[in-house]
């Protein structure tokens, strides 16, 4: 019987840390007003180009810590739900490995 990630555990692994990745979130919003600032106002592009690295990092620095989370919580919860080693093909873990491999290789 396959498992849904909704089957495997009742809250979401960040759940511990909710209050920390919405702040985050906000100041990496407050970055790109202040990249879109830059942009409005002409600035030199290699100041702007800084400022959109600084940015990315950020972000990536978020998503793998979510990406942390699921792992620790979600994927272990779903391997000792699945003790035989039987892998999973639900639509959840397909958009877990797909979004892994997307910050794996977006080459930043």
């Amino acid at each position: 019987m396959e498992t849904s990630d909704a089957d495997c555990h009742t809250t979401d692994g960040y759940i511990t840390d909710k209050d920390r990745y919405p702040a985050r979130l906000k100041r990496i919003e407050g970055q790109a007003r202040g990249v879109a600032r830059m942009v409005d106002e002409e600035q030199y592009c290699i100041d702007i180009l800084t400022q959109i690295s600084a940015l990315t990092a950020a972000l990536r620095g978020v998503a793998l810590g979510l990406q942390d989370d699921h792992m620790k919580h979600c994927v272990l919860d779903a391997a000792q739900l699945n003790p035989r080693g039987r892998r999973s093909h639900d639509a959840g873990s397909i958009r877990s490995n797909r979004a892994f491999h997307a910050l794996l290789t977006s080459g930043c």
